[in-house]
């Protein structure tokens, strides 16, 4: 299980707004490689519909042999029958070409064979999937095709008899028909889905753009005040110096939290119904691992380095991602799991890292990892907002979630020298 390095925050995050289809965090910690092997030409389970299709083309050729009195019927047509099958493999990559090699060879068994009406399992496959890939005219192209030379197949080239003027048409528009409501469904699901995508981001956007609202708000009070008591106390330097060096620390914190709060793009807010509260940070871990005890998850915490003071926007970060990510344990991982979260301070780095252990066997499908999975979205936003990334894997028997957050030293070592 791999660990990617964090992106650097630059003027580069500008370029992630709101309404966007894609991410910059990606869910994946194995980089693409230009030497990554190419996607199998066609899979297993197109293998298995090739060999359905053919065994159910091949008995309904004898069995309309045998209801014609014909008696054998011929290996030839058989076996261009059961061939006709294996353009099937190109269905997905070429469909109308794959359509054209399934008539060709199934005209051949035509031919051949005794000319009973009958549209193979083969052809409504090949027929069904150009129809779905398609649009309506190449659809109609296509079912009018299908038609024509089964109907001239079956009847070796001559008049074809009205059950065969009837029933190839009449099964060619069926099939050609339900290719294309098919593909005019997945379009709109697509699209839903990728509707509800775009107002969860924007809805996390906004809210926490909200939250830094406050925060900064919080740095601009402060300011104000020690502004003031600089002014009361210019009688006594010392005093006067303190205060100016809180007032000069709150502001560059204001001043960059409020470049996140632009970058965020705060749009339509909503008005608060209850009071501001106090926001969450690093230093409340220790109640979000007590509430998840008695909410029947073990969780234990772990810090590893020495903990330094972290920005209040960073902190608030911190703390939202571990809450999400053990509500998502206690939601899908069972009764039986286990949590813990493990809190790294490096020099240049501050990893937050929540792992839970499932005794239950088999993978588990996540709500957060789903495409679109809310709760998955907003740790993409808060890690992304910091420039940092976000990784969520599963492993055998459980599921780590990893945020990986830019946060320097010296940062700290200011931030502490402002609180003093």
């Amino acid at each position: 299980m791999g660990q990617t390095r964090p992106k650097q925050a630059g003027r580069s995050r500008r370029a992630d707004r709101p309404g966007r289809t894609g991410e910059r965090t990606t869910m994946d910690s194995r980089p693409e490689t230009a030497a990554a092997p190419l996607r199998a030409l066609w899979t297993h389970a197109d293998a298995l519909l090739v060999v359905a299709a053919a065994l159910a083309d091949v008995l309904g050729y004898l069995l309309l042999g045998a209801m014609d009195g014909g008696g054998a019927a011929p290996i030839a047509g058989m076996l261009c029958l059961a061939l006709s099958a294996v353009p099937l493999l190109a269905r997905r990559r070429a469909p109308v070409p794959a359509l054209a090699g399934v008539l060709a060879l199934q005209a051949v068994a035509d031919l051949a064979g005794p000319g009973t009406p009958h549209f193979g399992a083969a052809l409504v496959l090949a027929l069904f999937s150009a129809a779905r890939a398609s649009g309506v005219a190449v659809s109609a192209a296509a079912a009018a095709a299908a038609s024509v030379v089964t109907m001239f197949g079956q009847s070796h080239l001559t008049l074809p008899s009205w059950e065969a003027a009837v029933s190839a048409p009449i099964s060619a528009l069926l099939v050609a028909g339900a290719g294309l409501a098919v593909s005019r469904w997945q379009r709109e699901v697509t699209a839903n889905r990728q509707l509800l995508a775009d107002r969860a981001v924007a809805e996390e956007r906004r809210r926490i753009a909200r939250e830094l609202h406050d925060i900064v708000a919080h740095h601009i009070t402060t300011m104000q005040l020690m502004a003031g008591g600089a002014r009361a106390n210019l009688a006594h330097p010392e005093t006067a110096r303190e205060a100016l060096v809180t007032l000069e620390s709150s502001g560059r914190l204001a001043l960059r939290e409020m470049r996140q709060l632009l970058d965020v793009l705060r749009a339509e807010d909503e008005p608060d119904t209850a009071p501001p509260a106090p926001q969450p940070g690093a230093d409340d871990l220790g109640r979000l691992i007590e509430d998840s005890r008695r909410a029947g998850l073990p969780t234990d915490l772990a810090v590893d380095g020495p903990a330094r003071p972290l920005p209040p926007a960073l902190g608030l970060t911190v703390f939202r991602i571990v809450q999400e990510a053990l509500t998502n344990t206690r939601k899908h991982a069972g009764p039986a799991a286990t949590a813990r979260v493990t809190l790294a301070y490096g020099p240049e780095l501050l990893r937050v890292e929540v792992t839970d252990t499932a005794p239950s066997p088999g993978p588990r499908t996540r709500a957060g990892n789903v495409p679109g999975g809310h709760g998955l979205i907003g740790m993409r936003e808060r890690t992304a907002l910091h420039g940092g990334t976000l990784t969520a894997v599963a492993h055998p028997g459980g599921f780590t979630v990893r945020a990986e957050l830019p946060h320097p030293a010296t940062e700290s070592d200011a931030l502490a020298g402002a609180r003093r």
